[in-house]
């Protein structure tokens, strides 16, 4: 499928600089650009490949001022790298969609599932459970007894749903991922953990990815709840009754122990560690790695493990790679100490 400068100008609601008939049908990098594709430049220092890609449309910010001549025909938008986001999403729209359901799937004659669903072979689904319209369940994803899923959520292979969960409408969950598994609870009893029966479930609002083999557990009591908007990257474990507030997300290989509350707007990079029952505030910053042991408050920026505000640790790094030539200097001084006392004597 084809698209002119000016089609996507429209669109977008940009200004064409350049020829607006140029024709476009991928997309590519800046730096590997090539006739026929579009392109976006949003960071200024790759600014040098504008100059010299071979893309025949480049999506630039309406600040952007040239300092060379630039052969593509170029688009001024408000936002490139949004404006980029738009043009994917409106292409993936296109894809036709897979329709039909399998003859190896399995449905229970207690379930209801749209007409318009989309079931893969080998995929699994229990009794009394409810799946809505236009749904894409994968092949071979399990999804148990009584768990609802709304309209327009795609569930992907090997995803595994246990029974009793709730899923809202346009979620993704991304294959291999568990949703509803037991939460990690272990009653020390003469010398032996015995196992706490984890009763709840996993509630998740509408709007949420979820990445690839990410795990979030069930609730002991009552439900671990991933609030509208959520999004989660790969490799990600949320254990029981954890909540996570609406627009956050979280970057791959992090975890979150029991019952810690997170806020909404939040942003916590990979292999960020949270202790349970603790609470982290609206619009809080986690920079990776940071080993979280208390509460955080609203929007706090930190680092670190254990963490700690961003400046202060920025400072304390600066100091560390210093402790060798200030441990030889102690030693220095401390002996120069000594030896006037000794004189003083």
């Amino acid at each position: 499928m084809e698209f002119t400068a000016q089609q996507i100008a429209d669109f977008l609601q940009g200004e064409i600089i350049g020829n607006p008939d140029v024709k476009v049908s991928d997309f590519s990098k800046i730096e590997d650009g090539k006739q026929g594709t579009l392109t976006f430049l949003a960071n200024p220092k790759y600014e040098h490949f504008i100059y010299r890609t071979k893309a025949s449309i480049v999506l630039v910010n309406n600040d952007f001022v040239p300092t060379s001549e630039v052969e593509s025909t170029m688009i001024a938008v408000k936002n490139a790298y949004a404006s980029l986001a738009e043009l994917l999403n409106m292409v993936e729209q296109f894809k036709q969609k897979k329709t039909g359901i399998d003859s190896t799937a399995y449905i229970a004659k207690t379930a209801k599932v749209d007409n318009q669903c989309y079931i893969g072979a080998f995929a699994y689904i229990g009794e009394n459970s409810e799946i809505g319209k236009d749904c894409l369940i994968y092949p071979h994803a399990y999804i148990g007894d009584n768990v609802k899923i709304g309209n327009d959520t795609i569930i992907y292979p090997h995803v595994s749903i246990y029974e009793g969960c709730i899923l809202g409408r346009k979620c993704i969950i991304h294959a291999g991922s568990v949703i509803g598994s037991d939460g990690f609870g272990f009653a020390p009893e003469a010398g032996e953990f015995k196992k706490i029966a984890q009763i709840g479930n996993v509630l998740i609002e509408d709007d949420v990815e979820i990445g690839a083999n990410t795990t979030i557990d069930r609730a002991v009591i009552g439900s671990t709840i991933i609030h509208q908007g959520v999004k989660l990257d790969n490799l990600i474990q949320i254990a029981h009754n954890v909540e996570v507030g609406s627009n956050t997300v979280m970057a791959a290989q992090v975890g979150i122990a029991g019952s810690t509350k997170v806020g909404s707007n939040c942003m916590l990079g990979g292999q960020v560690g949270l202790i349970g029952h603790i609470h982290i505030g609206d619009n809080a910053q986690i920079g990776a790695q940071a080993g979280i042991i208390s509460d955080v408050a609203k929007d706090s920026k930190i680092l670190g493990s254990p963490a700690m505000p961003v400046s202060k640790f920025m400072r304390s790094s600066v100091i560390i790679e210093k402790l060798p030539d200030m441990y030889r200097l102690l030693n220095k001084l401390q002996k120069e100490v000594e030896e006037m006392k000794k004189k003083q004597l």
